[in-house]
């Protein structure tokens, strides 16, 4: 069937009715608990299978029931990324085995290249985190031994930062990288800078950061891709969502996490960009499309899983009205495709890429409009989002993401963060606000917490 602006209209009407259409009452203590369980079956579902058919490996594969490595060696991405999950749902004996798991065998001094930004959001992320929770000094030393490692990928003409780094002998490549992975190491970098007393950590993040936006344009925007080593821009489209994303998150977080007023007035300036030229619009509901970075002007009207995150940052600023129109049109997207595409165009209100490896974004949203409205929409949008994936991409070893989301098509894939963001996001979205209180941690961009205070 061709897509038309009256079949959006139609889907929305639909969307709306049927979220107003719910029993409109509070959620009880006794629902929410219901929900809470249901979340904390599925973390044992897929730790379950993991450990039977990945342990020791990066990631479980449902499907085909094996492990996989995303390079020649295991860096325990799995237990590592679980182990704050398991830790908040009181998933005693999980957390257990995940730290011994990441603790015996968990190994830096191997030959290997790595992404930086992937390891760093991950791994550091997750051993600075388990760290806090645990005080377990032995996950603090390891977290220090791979910030030594990273550190020679910043050392290019600009400071901003290759995109791999071996971490054996400090060999980098890719001068070609983004905003996201230039800028996605203050919270990381910050917090191992706190605990350790070498300030070297948040001097060469937050230097990487600041080189960004100071190679904004005229109009406050960045684009996609800059060479490193010249500072050039190759690529001057702006957005917010693949490869631009938690540059903008990192930002504003740092102003929480730290107090740092630079981080705190270069987010405002972005943002105020942000919501001028690329807040769009439609029938269906309030997106963020594609523009030069110099001139403000439309070059693509695409939207998907990862821009969905804005409406949580804009929530958690303050600004739950902009976040929730937006989230209105995410809500959309997850409803109009049986769940959210990777992209799609909200123009044409067609897919482009329509696969969804188990995403957490939109639940991430309503997760912080929820905190900060108590607007129960957000409860019903979380527990329409999460039966679908705990139904419809559930494996008898795991879940799995979805190759089609038009066909409900699976692919072999369960990536740890499924454990990290999205089962964790959707227990605390339903969990008593004192599991986790919103003023004492931050959540970097694999949502793991970390707690605030002064980097002074």
């Amino acid at each position: 069937m061709k897509n038309t602006p009256k079949l959006a209209l139609l889907v929305v009407l639909l969307v709306t009715l049927s979220i107003k259409g719910q029993p409109q009452e509070t959620f009880s203590v006794r629902q929410k608990a219901a929900q809470c369980k249901k979340i904390k079956s599925a973390c044992r579902h897929a730790w379950s299978g993991y450990k039977k058919y990945a342990s020791g490996y990066d990631a479980l594969k449902p499907l085909s029931n094996k492990g996989h490595n995303w390079y020649g060696v295991s860096f325990q991405m799995t237990p590592l990324d679980a182990y704050d999950t398991f830790f908040l749902l009181g998933l005693t004996e999980e957390a257990k085995e995940a730290k011994e798991m990441v603790v015996s065998k968990l190994n830096f001094n191997v030959d290997q290249e790595v992404q930086l930004f992937e390891i760093n959001i991950r791994l550091m992320g997750g051993l600075l985190s388990s760290y806090e929770l645990s005080k377990d000094k032995r996950l603090l030393d390891m977290a220090e031994d791979l910030g030594k490692r990273l550190l020679p990928a910043f050392n290019s003409p600009t400071g901003m930062p290759y995109r791999y780094v071996n971490l054996k002998n400090g060999e980098t490549r890719d001068a070609l990288s983004n905003p996201a992975e230039i800028g996605t190491y203050l919270l990381e970098f910050g917090k191992l800078s706190q605990l350790t007393g070498d300030t070297t950590y948040y001097r060469v993040a937050k230097k990487a950061a600041m080189e960004i936006y100071r190679r904004r344009t005229d109009i406050d925007l960045v684009g996609t891709t800059i060479d490193v080593n010249t500072g050039e821009w190759k690529n001057t489209e702006s957005q917010i969502g693949a490869r631009i994303d938690s540059y903008y998150e990192y930002l504003y977080k740092a102003w929480l996490l730290f107090g740092d007023k630079d981080c705190r007035d270069a987010w405002g300036i972005h943002n105020k960009a942000i919501k001028k030229y690329l807040l769009t619009e439609v029938s269906s509901g309030w997106y963020f499309t594609r523009v030069d970075m110099s001139s403000g002007k439309e070059t693509n009207s695409l939207y998907g899983a990862l821009d969905a995150f804005y409406a949580g940052i804009l929530a958690l600023s303050g600004d739950t009205a902009t976040a929730g129109k937006i989230q209105k049109g995410n809500y959309y997207m997850w409803t109009r495709f049986n769940l959210e595409p990777e992209e799609f165009n909200f123009r044409s209100d067609s897919v482009l890429y329509p696969n969804y490896p188990l995403r957490p974004e939109n639940i991430e949203s309503c997760f912080y409009l929820y905190r900060k409205t108590k607007d129960q929409q957000y409860l019903r949008m979380g527990q329409h989002m999460i039966s679908d994936i705990l139904t419809k991409c559930r494996t008898k070893s795991g879940y799995a993401e979805m190759k089609d989301v038009r066909t409900l098509e699976l692919s072999d894939s369960m990536e740890s963060f499924f454990l990290a963001e999205t089962l964790k996001y959707a227990y605390l979205l339903f969990a008593p606000e004192n599991t986790l209180d919103l003023g004492k941690v931050v959540f970097n961009t694999e949502a793991h917490p970390l707690r605030i205070s002064n980097i002074e």
